[in-house]
Order: structure tokens, then C-alpha cells, then sequence
């Protein structure tokens, strides 16, 4: 997809594009694991309304950890995904981010090895 270390550096043009294609996958990969989130959490918990469950799962996905009413009780089903979802989201956000960043880290170390 790349071009070898032997051949001159893309365009700004073929880097913007590449950019881009990258950036459009890193959105897809976090929208699909927000979508699972979702119904995940929409499925598992009865008291959870499709806003709660968004709400839930965006906050898993980014980091921040669940959004939970002190007085909700979970279902053992419900504390099994919730677990194997946040753990599923850690890797996920860190695939979307290399995805994201391999194109600047690629032109970088091109840039770097390029020969006079």
C-alpha cells in the first residue's frame, strides 16, 4: 500500500488521500464497536433504554468506564458482557488509533531513510 524505501516520497496529494482512507477505516472500526456496545447493553440490561446504552458503551470505548445508576443491580449475563466488552473496547481504540496514525508514522520514517 505503501511505497518501498527505494522509491521517492508520495505527494502531499497521495498523503492526504491515504490520510483520508485511513481515517474513514479508524471511524468505521470505532462505529462497529459502538454499534456491538450498544446492543450489547441494550440486550443484557431490561432497564437500559437505547440512550442509556450509548451512553454506556461510548463512554466503555473511550476510556472513561460505565455510566451506572448506583441502585441498578446487573444481571451476572449483563456483568459478563460489560466486562468482555471493555476489554474488546481497550484494544479496539488502540487499533483505531495505529490505523489512524501508520500513515504519518510511515511518511516520517521515509522521510528519515530516504537516500540522496
Amino acid at each position: 500500500m505503501f511505497e518501498h524505501k527505494k522509491e521517492k516520497l508520495a505527494s502531499k496529494k497521495v498523503y492526504q488521500k491515504r490520510l483520508g482512507y485511513n481515517g474513514l477505516i479508524a471511524i468505521a472500526i470505532l462505529f462497529g464497536s459502538l454499534c456491538i456496545g450498544v446492543a450489547g447493553y441494550y440486550w443484557t440490561v431490561p432497564a437500559f433504554s437505547f440512550y442509556d446504552s450509548l451512553l454506556n458503551a461510548s463512554m466503555i470505548l473511550s476510556g472513561m468506564g460505565p455510566v451506572f445508576d448506583a441502585n441498578l443491580h446487573l444481571s451476572n449475563t449483563a456483568k459478563v458482557f460489560a466486562s468482555l466488552y471493555a476489554l474488546f473496547s481497550g484494544i479496539t481504540f488502540l487499533s483505531a488509533f495505529s490505523v489512524l496514525l501508520a500513515p504519518v508514522l510511515h511518511r516520517f520514517f521515509h522521510k528519515m531513510h530516504l537516500e540522496d
